[in-house]
């Protein structure tokens, strides 16, 4: 027992002496329990050495810990090349510093100290090695690491206390099969164009704001595009808005400036622009979408229930190409549509091929493969409809803030491994992969971008591609070929869809342009602005962005019906119908510089029993064709049958029954006129001609006399019996005056008293038929005679 006792006593003592630790070799390798040294890679050059080369990486050591770091060394490490895609993924991924997976610090003259490094300060390195030293062995992504260690107040040894990882693609030579890539260059940009134009017959075009000018200029956004797109192999993705808006730039432009309108100044600029993306694309497969870049998922899931919402595709189809071929000079392909983030489900399929095109950029994040490679981006999914599936890691790879040299340099490593990745998956394979980036790239993202394409110029393992080859190429057997359903469409994305009610304005200005549109006699003045601004509220860049996107809408409605109001009936007011008829006149006022046809004004009389307008009905229509500028009194025949006021409605309308504007009422008051009042009236006209009649008569006779002179034979009383002129006084009744016409007496004359009036004799003719008479009347005229007259004799004939 004594023996046995020893022996378990001396087992823990031999175990304690056999153990030996699994650590590593170097103290300095110890993780630290979380980062206090922030680590940044900003230059990696060359991107994909070759044998003979040197490595040379700069960056930045930041202390962002509360205690100073003494005896630092930044070291360059080396890990293994990753088995698979997934791997660079998860290596990306990694925070802090793991033991084994980051290999060894290379060490040697590869290692730089840093005495002290204080809480808060930095301190740039610049580590340059032969490739040779790397250790690269087999061809492959390599993971690649740099560390700086040292010692705080507070842990008096050598741990690694902040890392950053990037990879290392090495291949030297070039492999067999080589990769086929088509990489998309989006030319796309927000809304900066209105409906609304100058009254001139140029029509010019007003902005809502001049902000594209800053895009277009030197170092804008859209300048990067075009500059770096034109030294680079790729397809363009082109929204021809955006090629529409900057042709309308070149020439005399406005810029909204409040309620005012100000003349645009950056005519130089989009010319110049036009003429760089003009020289840039020739040779280029160019993708034109829909004008205005409309955005399909929310057409599929919020607009195709709003009616008419849908037909707007096909028009922006057709003004894509027209548009694309008149200022590049280039025709595009129309076959490709977009969803944003290349997002599928089967009503956006739907919607998506529901305009002509046949194949749908995707994305591999939507179509998911299980395969053990990346196989071809094309596969058929029925209908006769191609999926182009794009690469979600390599589209996704130039995401985020590219300003800092780090997230740049880091974003290009990943991409160059990701693409070396796939080669490597299957050597004796040959695919065909897209690569569809963000739809509106920064400055940064596309300079990015670019350093990647360059990196992959010496073509190694890639080769470019366009983006119509590789929708040609035959798909793999393997590959996925069915739409997710919309159950597993992304909520994130799903909620920056434009709203409903979007798509119920989008319509409602729809239905006023249609209506507004048939009575013009130049329509295409307004059908080709407003249509291109109802492509405009549908586009994908209003994402995230719904008020400006509301704003918009509302601006495109409230113009257009601004203009309809130009067309419109004039206040009128009451009008008083006295008689059975008459005449009711209504003024339109046509204020558009066009003409206006095809309308017609009808007139309601709400009691026709009282008020009839024409033929006898209680509504009376009449057309209306106003040239621009001018005003047309319309007038409709009424008859009154009773007394009273009758409330009228007057409307313009279509040809097609449509109402057109505000209808307008006034009253009509009817007065009418008996028949006992009608002959009273017309007994008063009777008296007042006779008066006239008796009055002219007296005048005539008056003159008669006094031209003949006076009558001997009425000089004393008659000798023989009175006539019935005589015994009443004469013609003139029983007074010897003549009544005016005020009815005022007027005094006898000596003529007409019987005096001698004239010292000279009367002459007068006797009838030679008819001998003399004492109470004949005077003639008013002496017989004819031959002779000639006397001086002072009037003669009539």
């Amino acid at each position: 027992m004594r023996r046995a006792a020893s022996v378990l006593v001396s087992v823990p003592v031999l175990a304690g002496l056999l153990y030996v630790p699994a650590t590593p070799a170097s103290a300095a390798e110890k993780a630290a329990p979380s980062p206090i040294v922030d680590v940044s890679l900003d230059t990696f050059t060359p991107a994909a050495p070759v044998e003979g080369d040197t490595l040379t990486i700069s960056g930045t050591v930041t202390n962002e810990g509360k205690e100073t770091v003494s005896e630092a060394r930044v070291d360059l490490r080396v890990g293994s090349p990753v088995a698979n895609r997934g791997a660079i993924d998860r290596v990306a991924k990694r925070n802090g510093f793991v033991p084994g997976d980051d290999g060894a610090a290379l060490g040697g003259p590869y290692s730089i100290k840093i005495p002290k490094l204080a809480a808060g300060i930095s301190k740039d390195f610049t580590i340059a090695v032969p490739v040779e030293k790397l250790g690269l062995d087999d061809d492959g992504v390599y993971p690649l690491g740099v560390s700086l260690s040292g010692r705080t107040a507070s842990a008096q040894y050598d741990r690694v206390l902040g890392v950053e990882r990037t990879f290392l693609p090495w291949q030297p030579e070039a492999t067999d099969k080589k990769t086929q890539v088509s990489y998309l260059w989006p030319l796309i940009s927000s809304t900066h164009l209105s409906a609304e134009t100058g009254s001139d017959d140029q029509q010019t075009p007003v902005f809502e704001d001049d902000a594209l000018a800053a895009e277009l200029a030197p170092g804008g956004r859209l300048e990067r595009l075009v500059a770096l797109g034109a030294e680079l192999p790729i397809t363009w993705v082109v929204d021809p808005d955006l090629l529409a808006t900057v042709d309308a730039m070149t020439r005399n432009y406005q810029v909204k400036d409040g309620e005012e309108r100000v003349p645009g100044r950056n005519q130089a600029v989009a010319k110049q622009w036009l003429n760089s993306l003009d020289k840039a694309v020739q040779g280029d497969k160019i993708v034109a979408l829909p004008h205005g870049d409309p955005d399909l998922a929310s057409l599929a899931h919020r607009g195709k229930d709003v009616s008419g919402s849908l037909s707007h595709l096909q028009p922006a189809t057709e003004v894509a190409e027209t548009t694309v071929e008149t200022i590049l000079h280039v025709k595009p392909s129309v076959d490709f549509a977009w969803p944003i983030d290349g997002a599928v489900d089967p009503s956006i399929v739907d919607i998506a091929t529901s305009a002509g095109a046949d194949k749908v950029i995707a994305r591999s994040d939507s179509i998911r493969d299980e395969l053990p490679y990346t196989p071809n981006a094309a596969r058929p999914i029925g209908g006769g409809t191609t999926a182009v599936v794009a690469d979600a890691a390599l589209s996704t790879a130039f995401h985020g803030d590219m300003t800092r040299a780090g997230n740049s340099t880091r974003a290009v490593q990943q991409f160059l491994a990701h693409t070396l990745a796939v080669t490597q998956q299957q050597p004796g394979k040959q695919r065909n992969i897209v690569v569809a980036p963000q739809r509106m790239p920064t400055t940064a993202q596309a300079q990015t971008m670019a350093s990647a394409l360059r990196a992959l110029a010496p073509q190694r393992w890639t080769q470019p591609s366009d983006l119509l080859a590789t929708a040609a190429a035959k798909p793999d057997d393997g590959a996925v070929s069915t739409i997710p359903s919309a159950k597993k469409y992304p909520a994130k994305l799903r909620k920056q869809e434009l709203r409903v009610q979007a798509f119920q304005d989008m319509q409602a200005t729809q239905g006023t342009l249609d209506n507004f549109k048939v009575i013009l006699t130049a329509a295409y003045r307004v059908v080709t602005p407003f249509g291109n601004a109802i492509n405009r509220e549908m586009s994908t860049s209003w994402r995230g962005r719904s008020e400006p996107a509301t704003a918009y809408r509302r601006s495109v409605q409230d113009h257009l019906l601004d203009l309809t109001s130009e067309v419109q009936l004039i206040d009128k007011s009451d009008l008083t119908l006295s008689g059975r008829s008459a005449t009711i006149p209504v003024t339109v006022q046509n204020q558009l510089l066009q003409g206006v046809d095809h309308l017609v004004l009808r007139l309601t009389s709400t009691k026709p029993t009282r008020l009839k307008l024409n033929g006898g009905t209680a509504v009376a229509e009449l057309p209306v064709k106003i040239d621009g500028g001018h005003s047309q009194s319309v007038k409709f025949t009424a008859s009154a049958n009773a007394n009273g006021p009758v409330p009228m409605t007057a409307q313009l309308y279509t040809e097609d029954g449509k109402p057109y504007g505000k209808p307008m009422n006034f009253t009509v008051k009817v007065s009418e006129i008996t028949p006992t009042v009608m002959l009273v009236i017309a007994g008063g006209f009777l008296l007042l001609a006779l008066a006239g009649i008796r009055m002219y008569t007296h005048r005539k006779r008056a003159a008669a006399r006094e031209a003949d002179g006076p009558d001997d034979t009425t000089d004393g009383p008659h000798d023989g019996p009175a006539g019935p002129d005589d015994a009443a006084g004469g013609p003139e009744g029983p007074d010897d005056t003549t009544d005016e016409p005020d009815g005022e007496p007027r005094p006898v004359t000596g003529t007409e008293a019987g005096t001698t009036a004239d010292p000279e004799p009367r002459v007068t003719a006797e009838r030679s038929d008819d001998p003399e008479q004492p109470s004949d009347l005077t003639p008013d005229t002496g017989a004819q005679s031959a002779d000639p007259s006397g001086p002072g004799e009037k003669v009539d004939r």
